[in-house]
C-alpha cells in the first residue's frame, strides 16, 4: 500500500508539477490525450548462447557429463518467469593454435578450421551438416545439442577460450556469412550474448601471432599460469566483449559463465602437484581432474559477476546443478523491451514474486529506468535494485496509468 501511495503521489508531482495546464499540452510532450485501450506489450527476450568447449586430450568425459544434463539445461532456460524467451545456441572449441617445443624442436599448429568458427551441428550418423546453430524452436533441439557438445578430443592441448570466443563474435567472423565460412546470422541484432566456457586448463589466449607462450612436454609445470604476464590480459578481452555493437548502435549485453578448473568447495585456485604412476601432474587445489589452476578463469568469470554465482568447478561428478544455475543465469535479465509505450511516467510493472505476492515498480517511484525507443530500437525499462528481477517471478506484467 505505502509503494502505491509513494508511486502515486510521485507520478502526479510527475505529471503535474503546480501548473494548471495538462501535461498533454506541453511543447514536446508524448504523453496521449486520451487513455490507451493496449497494454503495453513485453517483447521476447533474446539470448544468443555461446558455448566454448575444451576439446583437448582429456575432456571426453567432461563432454559427457555436459550432454547428459541438457534436459534439466533446457527445461529451466524456457522457464520465462513472465518473459517469453527467444534463444539459440552455437558451439565452438577451444582450439586456436599450439605452440609446443616437440621431439628436440619448435612445432607451431594453427586450427583454421575451428579458431572461433560455430560447429557444425552433426546428423544421427554424426556427419556434419550446414546448420551452424540452434534455434529454441527447432522440434530436435535436445537431440541435435547433446551431439553438438560433443567435439571430440583431438583439438589444441593449449587451451584458448578468450581468444577462440573473441575470434567468434568479432569481424570478420561475425560478419562472415555462414554459408562463406563465418559466423555471420548468430549475433542477432539486440541480442544478449551468453558465453559459456568449459575446460579442465588455464586459459592461454593471446591476440598476437606467434603466441608468445611456448609449452613443453613437462607435465609439471603449467607454462600458460608462469607465464601469463606475457598473454592477452584479461581485462583486455572484458574490454573487447562489453564493447561488441548489439547491431542497433548500442552495446550489447554480455554474460559470461565458466566451469573451470577451480576447487570444489569454495572456487579455490592454486597450484597442486599431482605424482602418479603415469607422471607428475599439474593439477588446480581441490580438484583432482583438472589440469592446471585456473587463475585467469576466475579472473575472466569474476568480471562479469563479483559474487562468481557464474563459476564452477569442472570435477563436479555431475553439472546438472551447474547447467540449471547458467540457464537461471541466461533467462533472468534485469531489462525489457517494450512497445506501445507512450511515456514511461505512465508505466507500471507489475511482479508477482514466488510466494505470489505483487510488487508494483515505475520510473516515477525510481524503480526502474527508461531508455526511449530509437530508430530500429524498442523502448527498454530497466529494474533497479528496490524493484529486481528474480528467477523465482512467477509473472510480469506492465500496465498503462490513465493521464487525464
Amino acid at each position: 500500500m505505502m509503494q502505491s501511495i509513494r508511486t502515486s503521489a510521485l507520478l502526479a508531482t510527475a505529471l503535474w508539477g503546480v501548473a494548471c495546464t495538462s501535461p498533454v499540452e506541453e511543447p514536446g510532450s508524448t504523453l496521449p490525450g486520451r487513455c490507451q485501450a493496449d497494454a503495453p506489450l513485453i517483447s521476447a527476450q533474446k539470448t544468443d548462447l555461446l558455448f566454448v568447449i575444451d576439446n583437448s586430450g582429456s575432456m571426453a568425459e567432461e563432454q559427457a557429463a555436459i550432454a547428459s544434463e541438457l534436459p534439466a539445461f533446457l527445461e529451466e532456460l524456457q522457464r520465462g518467469s513472465g518473459v517469453e524467451q527467444d534463444f539459440r545456441v552455437g558451439v565452438i572449441t577451444t582450439s586456436v593454435y599450439l605452440r609446443a617445443f616437440y621431439d628436440n624442436r619448435e612445432q607451431l599448429t594453427d586450427f583454421p578450421d575451428q579458431a572461433g568458427r560455430l560447429r557444425p551441428v552433426p546428423d544421427e550418423r554424426e556427419r556434419p551438416t550446414a546448420e551452424r546453430y540452434l534455434d529454441e524452436s527447432d522440434p530436435d533441439l535436445l537431440a541435435k545439442f547433446r551431439r553438438l557438445v560433443k567435439v571430440g578430443t583431438s583439438g589444441s592441448g593449449q587451451e584458448t577460450p578468450f581468444e577462440a570466443a573473441r575470434l567468434a563474435v568479432t569481424p570478420p567472423l561475425s560478419t562472415t556469412p555462414v554459408g562463406e565460412g563465418g559466423n555471420g546470422g548468430f549475433l542477432r541484432d539486440g541480442a544478449r550474448l551468453l558465453v559459456v566456457v568449459v575446460s579442465d586448463e588455464e586459459d592461454c589466449s593471446s591476440t598476437e601471432r606467434p603466441p608468445p607462450v611456448l609449452l613443453t612436454e613437462d607435465t609439471s609445470r603449467d607454462l600458460c599460469s608462469e607465464q601469463s604476464d606475457r598473454l592477452t590480459p584479461v581485462r583486455e578481452y572484458v574490454r573487447i566483449f562489453r564493447n561488441l555493437d548489439d547491431g542497433r548502435g548500442s552495446a550489447r549485453e554480455v554474460l559470461w559463465a565458466t566451469i573451470g578448473p577451480v576447487g570444489l568447495t569454495d572456487k579455490e585456485v592454486g597450484t597442486v602437484l599431482d605424482r602418479t604412476p603415469q607422471g607428475t601432474f599439474v593439477r588446480n587445489v581441490d580438484c583432482p581432474t583438472s589440469y592446471g589452476p585456473g587463475f585467469r578463469q576466475k579472473e575472466m568469470a569474476s568480471q562479469f559477476d563479483t559474487g562468481l554465482k557464474n563459476l564452477d568447478s569442472i570435477c563436479r561428478p555431475s553439472f546438472r546443478e551447474t547447467l540449471v544455475s547458467i540457464a537461471t543465469l541466461a533467462r533472468t535479465s534485469q531489462s525489457i523491451e517494450v512497445v506501445n509505450l507512450p511515456d514511461a511516467r505512465l508505466a507500471q510493472v507489475r511482479v508477482t514474486r514466488e510466494d505470489g505476492t505483487v510488487q508494483t515498480c515505475s520510473v516515477a517511484g525510481g524503480d526502474l529506468t527508461y531508455e526511449p525507443s530509437a530508430e530500429g530500437r524498442a523502448a527498454r525499462l530497466y529494474f533497479q535494485s528496490s524493484c529486481p528481477r528474480q528467477p523465482t517471478d512467477q509473472k510480469l506484467e506492465v500496465k498503462l496509468l490513465c493521464a487525464n
